[in-house]
């Protein structure tokens, strides 16, 4: 069967995506186009690029994640002016190892800008806060001025996964104007709508790291952390959740990863084998009784 699909955001734990492949491709289920956010625009991509889910195991195995967070130029060494790197650099890593990653492992599959891939094959989802709007790309990528043709994939990659204050933002120059670009999942972190436009050319497969909505408990708030948290979490799922209908969600693989920690970057083997398994089973489950409709 061939299905459009969309995979949402959820930082490390976007290993379960893993298994949710292997349970995909045991059931003859390919991709014709995809579209993500953060975490799973970096699946969304890698299916796009050619990786099969055995590809993709190997490649996260053998990932080294810490040695990717790159310091910006100019590090404070003492540990509470660390937070001057943040206030002038915008962000504590510089994430150009993390997108010298991407583009080396695209480029085995000769994978290297928008051009190198099918029309319409992926779309990434990113935010540009300059302009407080979702930016879709390459779509979107002709209103800063940019040929989405020779626009390096990799680069849009790294924009989606741009988590706020963790990676510096990526920024797109239009003329004088420049753009501050973050992760899409500020805005946007499971973008169905993407193809879900009122015509379906096919089915439309939705993968989510979270519980059903219903099933999920409430914001617990007693101190100023658990108010950030249920700020940010109501901030980047609200718009989304909107959108999402009961109609939506017979289409859409629910993975419940949620006490898992998605900036876990020291992630054991453990840890990393039984977010697999969670993937691989709710796949499967899914599967079972999945009827799709277009």
């Amino acid at each position: 069967m061939i299905v459009d699909g969309v995979f949402s955001g959820g930082g490390i734990k976007g290993f379960a995506y893993v298994g949710a492949i292997q349970a995909l491709e045991e059931r003859g289920i390919q991709f014709r186009r995809v579209a993500g956010t953060s975490a799973g625009a970096i699946l969304a991509t890698f299916v796009a690029a050619g990786f099969n889910a055995t590809e993709m195991e190997t490649i996260f195995d053998e990932l080294n994640i810490k040695g990717l967070l790159d310091p910006p130029k100019r590090v404070f060494r003492l540990p509470f002016l660390k937070w001057i790197n943040l206030y002038k650099n915008l962000g504590l890593y510089r994430g150009k190892l993390l997108e010298k990653f991407f583009y080396e492992i695209l480029a085995e599959k000769g994978v290297c800008t928008f051009g190198d891939l099918p029309p319409g094959a992926l779309r990434l989802v990113a935010s540009d806060l300059t302009n407080g709007r979702i930016i879709v790309l390459p779509d979107d990528l002709a209103k800063y001025g940019v040929n989405s043709e020779t626009f390096p994939v990799a680069r849009a990659l790294r924009m989606s996964c741009g988590i706020p204050f963790f990676f510096e933002p990526i920024y797109l120059r239009n003329g004088k104007r420049e753009a501050v670009i973050v992760d899409g999942g500020v805005l946007s972190n499971f973008p169905l709508w993407i193809f879900d436009n009122g015509h379906r050319e096919r089915p439309i497969l939705g993968l989510k790291l979270s519980s059903a909505k219903e099933e999920i408990e409430p914001h617990k708030i007693d101190n100023a952390i658990d108010l950030f948290e249920a700020l940010f979490s109501t901030m980047k799922d609200a718009h989304d959740n909107r959108y999402i209908s009961r109609k939506h969600e017979r289409d859409i693989i629910f993975i419940p990863v949620e006490h898992f920690s998605a900036i876990q970057f020291d992630i054991d083997e453990e840890t990393k084998q039984k977010l697999m398994s969670i993937g691989r089973e709710k796949t499967k489950q899914f599967l079972r009784k999945w009827s799709p409709v277009w």
